[in-house]
């Protein structure tokens, strides 16, 4: 523990007090201005146990374009052509009905696995994408920017001069256009 003097923390003041050391935040060293003021309960909270948002279950607009199927986008009575107002309603109830219902139930029963199954997805693909490609990508291009100066050395060492010549011979060509009536 540190002293008990004014404006530094204790252990006792904050249980998890692992997470915190006295320059700052261990993942962002360059934080030097966490005081024990600035620390609070939500500095030191998990990020996967954030609160989400039940009302808004698409905030980032990802299936705007997907799957609004109303009864009305299935089935419509043209004018001239309609059925008896209780079968209109029975089958709105119905189709909505069973819709809300069967998209729960699939949900319940396959919803967790898939969960998991994406979850195990994305952390290989973020997995893979940190170790292997960033690094390979990063490697090549030390590696190509040996072969890229040695490249350009033999391009001004042997096509500048013939391209020079090739211009210099050219360089006293005009070309005139004269339009004849």
């Amino acid at each position: 523990t540190t002293g008990g003097m004014k404006g530094e923390t204790t252990d006792e003041d904050f249980p998890h007090s692992p997470f915190i050391r006295k320059q700052g935040n261990i993942y962002k060293p360059n934080n030097k201005a966490m005081d024990s003021d600035s620390v609070t309960e939500k500095t030191l909270q998990d990020l996967h146990t954030k609160e989400i948002d039940l009302v808004n279950r698409d905030p980032k607009h990802l299936n705007d374009h997907v799957v609004k199927v109303d009864f009305e986008d299935v089935i419509a009575e043209p004018p001239g052509t309609y059925s008896f107002d209780s079968v209109w309603k029975a089958s709105f109830t119905t189709f909505t009905v069973t819709k809300y219902w069967c998209y729960r139930l699939l949900t319940a029963l396959v919803g967790i696995p898939l969960a998991l199954v994406w979850g195990i997805f994305f952390a290989i693909l973020s997995f893979l994408h940190i170790w292997a490609v960033v690094p390979c990508v990063k490697s090549y291009l030390i590696e190509i920017h040996c072969v890229s100066r040695v490249y350009s050395i033999c391009i001004h060492t042997f096509c500048d001069p013939f391209f020079e010549a090739v211009g210099k011979c050219f360089a006293k060509v005009h070309v005139g256009f004269t339009k004849e009536v």
